[in-house]
């Protein structure tokens, strides 16, 4: 059967939310049937429509949120969090009528996500509070979740954190030129990290600014990550090298996003941009 067919009909929103791209599809009737080869042949940006992940739009879990979100990556593996697509799931959610502008709750694979809109395309979430601990990732080994990875004769240390999806950092000096494909699917597949990982590389420009690549599970580069935002803000300020109790700039390839953390025990929280693209229907 045609991977598609149960899509056909089926109308779809592209959005983006700092070059983070995203296919939001409205289940709350019923959500289609979404094997592997349909979400990775709307995922080709030649033959389909192309996004970083897939989001669906169900009834909420919890009475008191508006809705939940599930999360799929291009190659088809699900994800329990997504920073950039949680600010587009609350804009999508306040131009559906779903709920006034204001504050609101939504809920993902990994909990409740708190949402503050300050403009339509300016939305704040709360993502949870960040977990260091080697089961939460999960991670596995000496040391665990932090450690070190050999590439071209250079020994790179990073430090693994959950932002309910599992992310390790990396510092480097020169970001421009940081092998991040390398070393990010390198430790994707290290037994270190038996759910695979989120890898980011980081360099510090001040206390409150920094630069970010993030390698994502299932995607590759992208060129926002929200959830590595948090992760890389969360793991420099635990070292000191950021103070993210004023908050933290943080400079992707595809925009800005402004991160603040007052510590353990507390959620991250970002801000930043949720933006429509189109809209589409898959052809009957």
């Amino acid at each position: 059967m045609n991977p598609h067919a149960a899509l056909r009909g089926l109308r779809f929103t592209k959005m983006h939310g700092a070059g983070n791209d995203f296919v939001l599809i409205d289940g709350r009737p019923g959500l289609p049937e979404l094997s592997a080869d349909a979400i990775r042949w709307i995922a080709d940006r030649r033959t389909g429509v192309g996004f970083d992940q897939l989001l669906s739009i169900e009834p909420p879990r919890n009475a008191d949120s508006v809705l939940y979100y599930g999360i799929w990556n291009t190659d088809g593996s699900t994800a329990a969090q997504c920073g950039n697509g949680a600010r587009c799931v609350a804009a999508w959610a306040v131009r559906a009528g779903m709920t006034a502008a204001g504050s609101f709750r939504i809920d993902s694979p990994s909990g409740a996500v708190e949402v503050y809109v300050h403009a339509p395309d300016d939305i704040e979430v709360s993502l949870g509070v960040p977990d260091f601990r080697a089961k939460a990732l999960p991670a596995i080994g000496v040391g665990a979740p932090d450690g070190v990875i050999e590439h071209a004769g250079q020994v790179h240390a990073f430090r693994g954190v959950s932002m309910g999806n599992p992310h390790a950092l990396i510092e480097v000096a020169e970001l421009d030129h940081a092998p991040v494909a390398a070393i990010g699917a390198a430790l994707q597949v290290d037994r270190r990290f038996p759910d695979s990982v989120n890898v980011g590389f980081a360099s510090v420009l001040s206390p409150a600014h920094i630069r970010l690549r993030v390698y994502e599970r299932g995607v590759g580069e992208t060129l926002a990550c929200g959830s590595g935002a948090c992760a890389a803000v969360a793991v420099l300020h635990a070292r000191g090298r950021v103070d993210a109790r004023s908050g933290v700039s943080v400079d992707l390839p595809g925009g800005r996003l402004q991160i603040h953390w007052d510590g353990p025990g507390d959620a991250v929280r970002m801000r930043g941009p949720a933006v429509f693209v189109f809209e589409g229907e898959f052809c009957p």
